[in-house]
């Protein structure tokens, strides 16, 4: 059963100046707006990462959040994740707001909506200065420290435990330098990051497991925790980092995500208990699998939002079919619209009870079966609509069959 709503302070955000390395003099920034009173309603977000086109797993993620905040009444944020430089797509955020845009899940604050709110920006690259600031509290708090480790160190402890069989951790050689030694690796300009001291969870009770909305509580297997990296050594923060202070500043109360950052979350959860901060609430959804059984993958053409609009699918069919794909339905039709749903129904019937773990299997016939569905429905019921099909099948039919 879905619990209450987190009511927690959060605070607001203001535009940032441009990057400094993790090595950097310390950011200094004047004092961010804040709020007093918890968020009213339910704040949610969708954060994906510009490295290509948005996918049915992301589409589904999206749609979960849109769906319950407008349950709800609350609000649904998009921010994008760009932290990673190395992997951006260029095009690739205007791709995935217009997937957004195309399916009919219209945001409240976003990268592209003016003025918006006071928690922007919603573009992570402009928010370097402010992880920066925390990633130092934390160090000056003793619950981070700097790793002066180099690369190929690294590299060698993790050849070494892979062939012991042990999962890659680090060894927190670096938290326990004196004070000397660290000022000696500044003066040389070694470069260093910045990782989370992280607690022993069998010392620390509330780390024991993650208590998630769909799985329940999740015990965390101490084995499979470590320093995390906050602040890369270019000065940009880590998944961990930004997503916790984003979350926070922008006053979000429940996570919905994939299954895949389970995993993660008991990181995330040791980083707001370090900044001193309430956690939202976890919703984590089941992962997707091919026909075989197999993991979706995201470089599979097929399964991207924008293959599936080429190929003739209606958005309201792909909308709805992604709906059921981890979420059961209450039982309120019957027959062969037993799983036929407009976006205003799905917002009406949307619970997080309803959330399955087990993890569903992409159907393509099913998806057919609902596209000629939402065809009929739309040719015998909106004539502007049916205008328009006839204009899409001729220009498909000149695509292919193009005059020469």
């Amino acid at each position: 059963m879905c619990a209450s709503i987190a009511m927690v302070t959060r605070l607001g955000c203001r535009q940032v100046p441009a990057r400094q390395t993790a090595q950097s003099p310390r950011p200094t920034t004047t004092a961010l707006p804040t709020s007093d009173s918890p968020s009213p309603t339910p704040r949610v977000r969708f954060a994906p990462s510009p490295t290509g086109q948005l996918h049915l797993g992301g589409l589904r993620t999206a749609l979960f959040n849109f769906l319950f905040a407008r349950h709800t009444g609350g609000q649904f944020i998009v921010r994008i994740e760009d932290t990673d430089r190395k992997r951006l797509v260029p095009g690739a955020t205007e791709g995935l707001l217009e997937a957004l845009r195309w399916a009919g899940l219209k945001y409240d604050e976003g990268p592209d909506i003016k003025n918006s709110s006071p928690y922007g920006p919603y573009i992570q690259s402009e928010r370097t200065e402010l992880y920066q600031k925390y990633a130092h509290e934390l160090v000056d708090r003793d619950r981070a420290y700097r790793c002066f480790c180099s690369s190929e160190r690294l590299d060698h402890l993790r050849e070494i435990q892979a062939r012991s069989g042990l999962a890659p951790a680090y060894d927190r050689r670096c938290s326990h330098l004196s004070r000397a030694a660290i000022d000696t690796q500044l003066s040389q300009g070694v470069p260093y990051t910045i990782r989370l001291r992280f607690p022993s969870p069998l010392t620390t009770p509330h780390l024991r497991a993650v208590p998630d909305l769909v799985y329940g509580p999740v015990p965390v297997n101490p084995h499979l925790t470590d320093d995390a990296v906050l602040l890369k050594s270019d000065g940009l923060p880590t998944y961990h980092l930004a997503n916790v202070v984003d979350d926070h500043h922008m006053r979000i109360t429940h996570v919905l995500r994939g299954e895949e950052w389970l995993s993660s979350t008991a990181k995330h959860m040791a980083l707001y208990e370090a900044l001193g901060w309430d956690a939202p609430q976890w919703v984590h959804l089941p992962l997707l699998l091919n026909a075989d059984g197999s993991k979706l993958s995201k470089r599979s053409g097929d399964v991207h939002v924008d293959g599936l609009r080429q190929a003739g699918y209606l958005p309201e069919a792909l909308v709805n079919y992604v709906a059921l794909l981890g979420w059961s339905p209450p039982l309120v039709h019957a027959g062969e619209s037993a799983n036929v749903f407009s976006l205003a129904e799905l917002v009406d019937a949307f619970a997080l009870e309803n959330i399955n773990t087990s993890k569903p299997t992409i159907d393509y016939a099913k998806l057919d079966w609902l596209n000629k569905l939402h065809y009929r429905q739309i040719w015998a019921n909106d004539a502007k609509r049916r205008v328009g099909f006839v204009d899409q099948v001729r220009h498909h039919v000149q695509q292919q069959y193009p005059t020469k």
